[in-house]
């Protein structure tokens, strides 16, 4: 697959880009995607959930009515499950969410995301996307002559520059 090569004008250099088939034009696997968003969202969890069980609660635990003979349940302490404002059974328990992924099934869910974007010309290269200072006002020109400027964009740089 070719993609065409544009400036931070917008304006295509008549430059062209071969895009690797072993990552971009592979069959989709929408179960890996679905498997490595799902551990994403479980990994921003917090997981720290809590409520009180019996020997939590603060109140008595003396007996509050005779066992036998008063024609009701039987009843224990005023923690009980069973009465108003008692504890709950089998509450929620701080936990972790996160669970593994192989690597392998990390690296498909990836190529088919890729995949994905190719296969809907959703992929834009351009060439010395770079700015003299940090400012925004050049990035949102950029967004503006690329026509990417109200979608969500990820921008990938071959390195790191303070300037972007």
């Amino acid at each position: 697959m070719e993609l065409s090569v544009f400036n931070i004008k917008g304006e295509d250099t008549g430059k062209k880009v071969v895009l690797d088939d072993s990552i971009f034009a592979i069959e989709p696997n929408d179960h890996a995607i679905y498997l490595d968003v799902k551990l994403y969202m479980a990994n921003q969890r917090q997981g720290t959930h809590k409520s009180k069980e019996r020997s939590e609660l603060s109140g008595s635990t003396r007996k509050l009515i005779r066992q036998k003979g008063g024609g009701g349940a039987r009843r224990g302490d005023i923690n009980s499950p069973l009465l108003n404002g008692g504890a709950r059974v089998f509450g929620p328990r701080p936990r972790s969410y996160s669970f593994k992924l192989n690597k392998k099934l990390k690296a498909l869910a990836r190529r088919s995301a890729l995949s994905y974007k190719a296969r809907n010309n959703e992929i834009i290269v351009v060439e010395d996307f770079s700015f003299e200072a940090p400012k925004t006002k050049a990035f949102k020109a950029i967004s503006t002559a690329l026509k990417v400027g109200e979608k969500k964009v990820l921008y990938v740089l071959p390195e790191m520059d303070t300037n972007v």
